[in-house]
This record gives C-alpha cells, sequence and structure tokens, in this order.
C-alpha cells in the first residue's frame, strides 16, 4: 500500500509540476535583436458595438499577400473568434521607418461600397504583435450639419505603429491616424486621390506606413499594466467599492436576521416541544402545531428524484468550476496577452469536474432509494450539455451563415466533442460509479409513515411564487452592481482584472442563497407542509430568471448591441447563464435547508 500510494502522490506531483511549467512558459518574453524581424499579424475586424460579431480582415478589400499563411491559434484564441494570418507589414526590431509604401489598390465600385459600408457601421481592425492586440478604426466618418446636412465617410490609408521596447522585448504597441488626412470614398468615380487617377467606376488609393520606437522602463513582467492603462476602449471599470458595502450590509443583516431572530424562534420552539410529555409520535399530532407535528412527513422523498438528484449534481459541479476559474484568476494564471485563456480554462475544467457531477447525483440518488441509477448518469450529463449544444448550433449556424470567425471550424468543434466523449462523460460515469457504491444511508432522524399528512390551505404570501421571487430577488440585488462589470467585460470591450473583489461577492452571492433558503424552509415547515425539497431549489434557484430580466435591460438600455448575429448570441448565452446560476445556487440552497432541518429535528426529544 505504501508503494501504491507512493506513485500515486509522484504522479499528482508529476502534473502539478506540469501544470506550473506551462502556465509559467505562458509569460515568457521573446526575445529580439536589432534588426530582428517582429512578426505583425492581422486578425479581425467588425462592428464597434458588436463585441461577437466578427470577420477575417481578409475579407474587407484591403493590402494582402498572394498567398495567405495563417499562424496556429490554441483552442481559446479560436473560441475567441481569432483567425490570425501573416500581413504585408515589414517591421524590424528598433529599425524606424518612414512613409513605407504598403501596396497599391484599385478598388471596384462594388469593393468601395463594401468599405463605405463598413466605416459606417464603425468597423475597427484588430492586428497582433508579440502578443499584443493592435486596435484602429478602418475608416473616418462625419455628420454635420441640419440643412444642408454633410455626411463623409473616409478611409484611413496610412497607419503609423507606435512600438514600446525594454532591452530586447516589445513592451507595448499602438497604432495612430493623427495629423494624416483619410481618404475621402465619394459616391461615383472620377474622383483624384492624392495625385492618383480614379475612373472608369474605380478607385485607386495607396496604402502606406511609418514605424517608431520608442524606450520604456516598464519590465516585460509588468507590461500587461500597460496595455490594461491602454484606452481605445472606454475604461469604466475601477474598485467599486459602493457595491461591495451594499452586499456585505445585506449578508450582515440577513445573518442576523437567521442567527438571531430565526435561532431565538427554534430556542423558543425547542423549549415548547421538549417540554411536554414524552410519548408517541400519535399523540403528539392531537395537540401540537407547528413544524414538529409534520416530523413523519418531513423526510418523505420528492418526486421525479432523478431530476432533482441531477440538478443538484450539476449544481455542485459549477460550483468547482466557477471557484476553480477565480482561484486560477487570483493566481495569474490569465495572462492580459494570452487570447481565449479563461476559455479553454473553462471548457478544461468543465469536463475534469464532470466528476463532481456524477459522484454527487448518483449518490444521492442511492440514498433517496433511486433504483434507476444509470438513467440518472445519463441525465446528470445531458442536463447542462445538452441545452449547450443546442443554443450552440443555432448561434454557430448564424455565425458560419454571416461569414463571422465566431462560427468554429470544423476540426474545432471535433476537439470540443472528443473533449466532452472521451473525458466528460467518462468521468460523469466514474464519478456516479463511486457515488453509487460509497452512498451510505440518507440519515434522517425521524421516521417516515406511510400515509402521508394532508397539507392545510396555506395564505397566499407562502405561496411558490412568492417564494421564488423573495428567495430569487435577494441574492440578485448582492450582485447586480457588479454583473454590470462582468457583462461589460463578456459582452463589452472592458479588461476585467478586480478578481479578488469578485471572489468577495461569490462569497457573498451564496452566503446570501443559504441564508434566504434557510428563513423560507423555515416559513414553510412552521404552516405544516412538508414540500421543502423542490420549494428549496427554486427558491433561491430562481435567481437566475432575475438575472436574464437583467440582460434584456443591459441590452435594451446599456450596449448598442443589434444585429441578428451580435442578438442571437447575446440572449442564447444569457439564458446559459442564467441556467448556471439556477442550477448552482439550487444547489446551495438545497444543502442549506438540508443541513438545517436535520438539525432542528435531531435537536427534538422523539420517539
Amino acid at each position: 500500500y505504501q508503494i501504491i500510494g507512493r506513485k500515486k502522490w509522484s504522479c499528482w506531483t508529476m502534473v502539478l509540476h506540469c501544470v506550473l511549467i506551462l502556465s509559467l512558459f505562458s509569460g515568457w518574453a521573446v526575445g529580439y535583436k536589432q534588426g530582428d524581424n517582429v512578426t505583425l499579424y492581422v486578425n479581425k475586424v467588425g462592428p464597434y458595438h458588436n463585441p461577437q460579431e466578427t470577420y477575417h480582415y481578409y475579407t474587407l478589400p484591403v493590402c494582402r499577400p498572394e498567398k495567405v499563411h495563417h499562424k496556429s491559434l490554441s483552442l481559446g484564441e479560436v473560441l475567441d473568434g481569432d483567425r490570425m494570418a501573416e500581413s504585408l507589414y515589414h517591421i524590424r526590431f528598433r529599425e524606424n521607418v518612414e512613409k513605407k509604401i504598403l501596396c497599391h489598390l484599385t478598388l471596384s465600385e462594388k469593393q468601395v461600397d463594401e468599405l463605405r459600408e463598413a466605416i459606417e457601421e464603425l468597423y475597427y481592425f484588430e492586428f497582433v504583435l508579440d502578443d499584443i492586440p493592435i486596435w484602429g478604426f478602418v475608416g473616418y466618418i462625419e455628420e454635420s450639419g441640419f440643412l444642408p446636412h454633410s455626411h463623409k465617410v473616409a478611409l484611413w490609408t496610412h497607419l503609423d505603429f507606435n512600438i514600446e521596447y525594454n532591452g530586447n522585448s516589445v513592451i507595448f504597441a499602438n497604432v495612430s491616424v493623427k495629423d494624416i488626412k483619410p481618404v475621402p470614398l465619394e459616391d461615383g468615380a472620377g474622383v483624384a486621390v492624392g495625385g492618383v487617377g480614379v475612373g472608369g467606376g474605380s478607385l485607386t488609393v495607396t496604402h502606406t506606413y511609418s514605424v517608431h520606437w520608442f524606450e520604456s522602463t516598464l519590465t516585460h513582467a509588468r507590461r500587461a499594466e500597460r496595455l490594461r492603462d491602454y484606452s481605445f476602449f472606454p475604461k469604466t471599470l475601477e474598485i467599486h467599492w459602493l457595491s461591495i458595502i451594499n452586499s456585505l450590509v445585506l449578508v450582515v443583516l440577513l445573518l442576523g436576521f437567521v442567527i438571531i431572530i430565526l435561532m431565538r424562534v427554534l430556542k423558543n420552539d425547542f423549549a415548547r416541544y421538549n417540554m411536554e410529555e414524552e410519548g408517541g409520535c400519535d399523540d403528539l399530532d392531537q395537540g401540537d402545531n407547528g413544524w414538529k407535528i409534520i416530523h413523519t412527513d418531513v423526510f418523505r422523498f420528492p418526486p421525479f428524484k432523478s431530476l432533482m438528484c441531477a440538478v443538484l449534481g450539476v449544481g455542485a459541479q459549477f460550483l468547482t468550476l466557477a471557484t476553480g476559474i477565480i482561484v486560477m484568476a487570483l493566481l495569474g494564471m490569465f495572462n492580459v496577452h494570452r487570447h481565449g485563456a479563461i476559455n479553454s480554462a473553462a471548457i478544461v475544467l468543465y469536463a475534469l469536474t464532470s466528476c463532481v457531477s456524477g459522484y454527487v447525483s448518483c449518490s444521492f440518488y442511492t440514498q433517496i432509494n433511486g433504483q434507476r441509477w444509470v438513467w440518472n448518469i445519463i441525465l446528470t450529463s445531458s442536463l447542462f450539455s445538452a441545452p449547450l449544444f443546442l443554443t450552440w448550433s443555432v448561434v454557430n449556424s448564424i455565425h458560419w451563415w454571416s461569414g463571422s470567425t465566431q462560427a468554429l471550424p470544423a476540426t474545432t468543434v471535433l476537439l470540443l466533442l472528443g473533449a466532452w466523449v472521451l473525458v466528460g462523460f467518462p468521468l460523469t460515469v466514474i464519478g456516479g460509479i463511486v457515488g453509487k457504491n460509497r452512498a451510505g444511508n440518507f440519515q434522517a432522524p425521524c421516521r417516515t409513515r406511510n400515509i402521508a399528512r394532508q397539507i392545510p390551505a396555506q395564505p397566499w404570501y407562502k405561496h411558490t411564487v412568492v417564494h421564488m421571487a423573495i428567495g430569487g430577488f435577494l441574492p440578485f440585488s448582492a450582485i447586480s452592481v457588479e454583473l454590470y462589470y462582468i457583462f461589460a467585460t463578456v459582452w463589452g470591450r472592458e479588461q476585467y482584472t478586480l478578481y479578488g473583489i469578485l471572489l468577495c461577492v461569490f462569497a457573498i452571492l451564496l452566503s446570501v442563497g443559504a441564508c434566504i433558503s434557510v428563513a423560507l424552509t423555515y416559513f414553510l415547515l412552521s404552516g405544516e407542509d412538508y414540500r421543502w425539497w423542490w420549494r428549496s431549489v427554486l427558491s433561491t434557484g430562481s435567481t437566475g430568471l432575475f438575472i436574464f430580466v437583467y440582460s434584456v435591460f443591459y441590452y435594451r438600455n446599456r450596449s448598442s448591441m443589434s444585429g441578428l448575429v451580435q442578438s442571437t448570441e447575446f440572449f442564447g448565452y444569457s439564458l446559459l447563464t442564467a441556467l448556471v446560476f439556477s442550477l448552482m445556487l439550487g444547489s446551495v440552497s438545497f444543502w442549506a435547508s438540508l443541513a438545517f432541518i436535520r438539525y432542528i429535528y435531531r435537536s427534538l426529544k422523539m420517539d
């Protein structure tokens, strides 16, 4: 046993070392000598207000090589919509260039219309130099006057690259168009542009560029700070103390309510119930009321056992996944310059944590006398993956129809499918088998009678819809301010780096969900209603509905997104986000309610 244990420990040590080496390797600097070629990759273009609607840069009529060579991309970069290809720009380390000709282009009338339409939709481009993104607008648009109205559209044909370096490494790069006049894209032909003749329905333009190098005192290890401070996209993310104080006050009030008020009530209940004469359970039913009278029914197993256990299992999986992502972010494993790093980590963690969902679901399913454990495992594995696949199929089809780079290539689809078939699903099965074999008894402190007790009529404020409204709104109000910053990062142009605050808000969310679930469960049992199983899941699981309603509000009032492509992706993945929160918070609230119920009934003196 000692030898086997040592072998297992050595395997885990090797895996840990590999992870650390890979994480360190991602941050290594690329060293250049003066005159070395620094490759500039063109990546994508798209409307400024639709971040998820992107197209390959070479879909526009721009300067391009005769044969396009694409860069090998990571999974995260592909998921992020990156499609990097080598450009015609020749940039050498620490060598300045002044107005070098890139190419001469003769644009047809159709191509001019394409450029004009792109500029009017505020298309921006993204280049990548040494893993540093470079952004700029394709053209210039000007609206002036009312009567007469002036509408001018012009194309930037000259780019100034400003690159900062320290020693032999690149620190930062951007592009500017100041002091440069754009080329007007007038309707029709026959216009002379910059001394170049235009005629016959075509437009001839000359694209040029300049390169300027500047020495920087910032080290390569801190170059992410320089990118974070860059202001091509609006910067609004700051340490929002109002959100934190609001959430903390809410948590303190809820904890005070649960601990002080609820425990005071329970203390009175315990004193009243335990002072009665000891007798059988039937005697107690005749002269008592409240939550003690339903002790023979409160642990009666609920309907749809398999579905409930699947919800608890997948919720535990997402709880583990979210915690892992936040901890990895706090450890600095997501470099700002590494495109799609969080996407890759989320996919890998989702596959690896599938064993958690299988174990939790099948273990609890066995405890509550479930018999169809194979069906339970299948339901657990498909509870989230099936809606995810359906949503992705619709969104990816629309991206493919529009020619967007967000449409995943066939090789990536096969890779993701293989990850689920070869890793995710087998780990769910393994976790389910282990959970089934290691499942013990349910450990109910009270016996359950064969005949269910009749439930008295309940007032309106104890109905399921009311509890869902209360239990969903309070956790949502604790994260509502933080939710704006998350949406602005995922669906906007922000760079989220406040992971310490995110961890605090995540802990606050779970605490509020558990507290409000315990309180609502107590009110339910006090009305002699023992149907708490699904009620505890739905009470705070309804937070997902509030999050989806907020996403609709954000789309209409806080963003400038529009169009079929962007709208489909936004609402499709917003529904999945709401489902994730519902599963996660529903699982947390159920386990909190179960622990509370076991505690109060274990504290009573009963036969």
